[in-house]
């Protein structure tokens, strides 16, 4: 369930087709994303999923896996 909310909301931001959107892959090395780019993704699921992420915690989020498992581990 995470995974596929994750993943569209990546594809979405970053206008990919949502099945080039694995969970080994890098937020940075292969989207290319900044630092705005992280900030607008863990805002965006602090509203889809109602959480609050920490900045330390959001530093860590650098895969789909990484952010799918801190998801899940949170409910």
């Amino acid at each position: 369930m995470y995974f596929e909310k994750v993943r569209d909301a990546l594809a979405q931001q970053f206008e990919l087709d949502p099945e080039t959107i694995t969970m080994d892959t890098n937020l940075i090395d292969d989207l290319g994303a900044d630092s705005l780019d992280v900030v607008e993704l863990i805002m965006s699921l602090e509203d889809e999923f109602g959480v609050s992420i920490s900045d330390d915690d959001a530093a860590q989020l650098v895969t789909v896996g990484r952010i799918v498992d801190y998801l899940d581990n949170m409910r």
